[in-house]
């Protein structure tokens, strides 16, 4: 299903390449593309000069095994900073991954060179790739018969463990599910296991930027996905797959999709994702959960067909994410930008957002207590594009 999901779609009459991160998805990808073609296929990838956000070296090493015509970009802050300003154009809404940033800069530099540019978009909703997927069941099946005076007692002990021991913690035991910033993280479950009833809210709690506490959400409505959907519960699915669906639904097209395709399209760029392809979404969808989570890691399949073409040792490694310090330039360079957005009287947009909530996460984010850049983003975007349309 994927051999001719590819192949079908590296029919083209105009220059063609794709995005290379150096993860299981876009390798994969590559790797069945360059299989099929008589000449190197052009790849592409971002990097920054701050190395901890940079996956350059993995995509070069990918890309020199498979023997593609790689371009590699490497980008500084001040060059990725400078896009913001234009967000709120090429997106013309609301749009607040600020993965849109990297990602804009990828779909520039490939269009120097190519007008369609092949992705592994779809990889971790269809295949079970976030790592939310294999902890979140365990941890609600620990926790679900738990009476909630009892979870709410051990949340306030737990919560008093300060950011910095869990952080710690975090990178002493790495291993595969590795994450940024695993104090703030660890404190967001903590949280969310607070306050609801099932796995289902558990879900949407853990992917909403704010708390769902009554009260405490900044904007009116917090409904992100139904966790009622009838659709998904009549199929009495296992939790991790119930999630996917969820993401099927929600957060690959209002999200992943819609920040490549403003990207890509503000540049002038088609994108393709074989991954999405009908054929391979009808192969996904008989597939046991066996074969996409197993040994407490995703992608199973994908790892098997990957190893064919490119040595495990190239690909094994936690994931990270298509990031920026964004954290460090709203204490920075983007503190006086940011001040401004935030410093105009919200309560003044048909109290769609709390000011006082705002205030108070941007104070402790500036702080350096916590890294709240993800809360902030929401509400900066938010501010920005409405700042456009006056």
């Amino acid at each position: 299903g994927l051999i001719g999901a590819v192949d079908r779609q590296m029919i083209s009459d105009v220059p063609l390449g794709a995005f290379l991160s150096g993860g299981i998805d876009s390798s994969l990808i590559v790797a069945l593309m360059q299989q099929k073609s008589v000449a190197p296929i052009k790849t592409f990838t971002v990097g920054f000069e701050n190395n901890s956000f940079n996956e350059a070296p993995y995509a070069r090493a990918v890309a020199k095994h498979l023997g593609t015509d790689h371009s590699e970009i490497i980008v500084t802050n001040k060059e990725a900073r400078a896009v913001i300003p234009n967000l709120p154009y090429f997106y013309d809404e609301p749009f607040a991954d600020s993965s849109q940033i990297p990602t804009y800069l990828i779909c520039k530099a490939a269009r120097e060179q190519v007008t369609v540019s092949l992705s592994g978009d779809g990889g971790d909703e269809l295949f079970g790739g976030y790592n939310r997927y294999v902890f979140a069941p365990k941890i609600w099946n620990n926790i679900e018969k738990m009476p909630m005076s009892l979870r709410k007692s051990l949340g306030v002990l737990l919560s008093a463990v300060p950011i910095s021991y869990w952080d710690w913690f975090g990178g002493k035991i790495g291993g595969k599910l590795a994450v940024s910033h695993p104090g703030d993280k660890v404190q967001k479950i903590i949280s969310a296991l607070q306050e609801v009833d099932s796995i289902d809210d558990f879900y949407q709690s853990l992917i909403s930027s704010w708390s769902l506490k009554k009260g405490e959400y900044p904007t009116s409505n917090a409904i992100l996905f139904d966790p009622n959907n009838e659709f998904l519960q009549n199929l009495n699915l296992d939790p991790a797959t119930r999630m996917m669906g969820y993401d099927l639904q929600g957060y690959l097209p209002d999200d992943i999709l819609c920040k490549v395709d403003r990207a890509s399209m503000s540049c002038s760029l088609e994108t393709r994702a074989p991954f999405l392809d009908p054929d391979v979404l009808s192969v996904c969808a008989r597939m046991p959960l066996s074969m996409k989570i197993r040994n407490g890691q995703g992608k199973w399949v994908l790892r098997q067909l990957l190893f064919k073409h490119v040595p495990k040792e190239l690909i094994e490694r936690p994931k990270t994410g298509f990031s920026i310090p964004l954290g460090d330039w709203l204490r920075g360079p983007l503190r006086e930008w940011a001040n401004d957005l935030l410093s105009q009287n919200l309560q003044e947009i048909d109290n769609l957002i709390d000011h006082s909530s705002v205030i108070e996460v941007w104070k402790e984010h500036l702080s350096g207590k916590r890294d709240w850049s993800q809360k902030l983003w929401v509400i900066l975007m938010f501010q920005a594009w409405r700042a456009v349309q006056e």
